[in-house]
């Protein structure tokens, strides 16, 4: 953990507005995600607090009595829908607070969409399995969490591997609209807002396929690199990451395209290599 760390003031922090909201009896589980359960905490890292409460907005009151109260003069922002509901502010602590609301119910479901049902996205596919294996539970009612928390642990599904592999490769640059065909579309219009996009969205592919391969849960967007160093990756991976970002647009598909085609290599290597594997585990 970085020496900057102020894990221990965010330990303490986050463990206080967990008995304030397990007050209300409707709240199931709250739990710590982020760098600062994960060990990637830095000084400017804040504070991730899942609460997991049937409905949010029920809630809205102790919300507004706990942000208010507990941040700097006008600091507090309570219920942003941007993603997540959640609520914001600068502690009086000194450090930075982000509290996410999840119904526990939808919540359950969407996971079980991954992690049972094995359906895959466009990057990020277990990146919220992740979070929930991760976490450090903060108030667990009466062992739910425990459980959700047992089946995001489990060990990676073979079919659900299979399928992140499978429905991302093409899009790197084999489908006719893959990532690599629309930055060559953007080099020759030479938009540096497309180029950016589309590379984002390659890399997230590229990293969805990598732990998928290492049968590793995504750890999300942050420390990638950092993240990805424990696992296998293709020769000079690193480099070619960040030789794709600084590129001009114009440069960006031939990095691009290399890259593309290690994972490729890489990702049919590693699968022709086992065994058929029972796809309904």
């Amino acid at each position: 953990m970085d020496s900057n760390s102020k894990s221990p003031d965010s330990r303490a922090v986050a463990a206080a507005l967990a008995d304030a909201y397990a007050k209300d009896p409707s709240v199931r589980a709250v739990a710590l995600g982020g760098s600062a359960a994960t060990g990637f905490a830095d000084a400017r890292s804040d504070i991730d607090l899942y609460v997991y409460v049937p409905d949010p907005d029920a809630l809205l009151p102790l919300r507004r009595e706990i942000a208010t109260g507990r941040a700097e003069a006008g600091a507090a922002e309570v219920d942003n829908r941007f993603f997540e509901p959640d609520d914001e502010w600068a502690d009086r602590s000194g450090i930075a607070v982000d509290v996410m609301f999840r119904a526990p119910e939808p919540f359950c479901d969407a996971l079980a969409d991954v992690l049972v049902r094995h359906r895959p996205a466009l990057g990020y596919t277990t990146s919220t399995a992740f979070n929930v294996a991760t976490a450090v539970p903060l108030f667990d009612r009466d062992g739910w969490y425990a459980g959700l928390q047992a089946q995001a642990r489990a060990p990676y599904p073979e079919g659900l591997r299979r399928a992140v592999v499978a429905h991302n490769t093409p899009m790197l640059r084999s489908a006719r609209a893959s990532y690599c065909a629309q930055l060559a579309l953007a080099a020759q219009r030479d938009d540096a807002v497309s180029a950016n996009h589309r590379s984002a969205a390659f890399l997230a592919s590229v990293f969805d396929i990598l732990f998928a391969l290492a049968r590793r849960l995504h750890p999300g967007e942050k420390r990638l690199l950092a993240h990805a160093a424990g696992i296998e990756t293709p020769p000079g991976f690193a480099a070619g990451v960040a030789g794709l970002i600084a590129a001009a647009p114009r440069e960006k598909p031939a990095i691009a395209e290399g890259i593309a085609r290690s994972v490729e290599e890489l990702a049919a290597a590693r699968l022709d290599a086992e065994p058929s594997p029972d796809l309904r585990r």
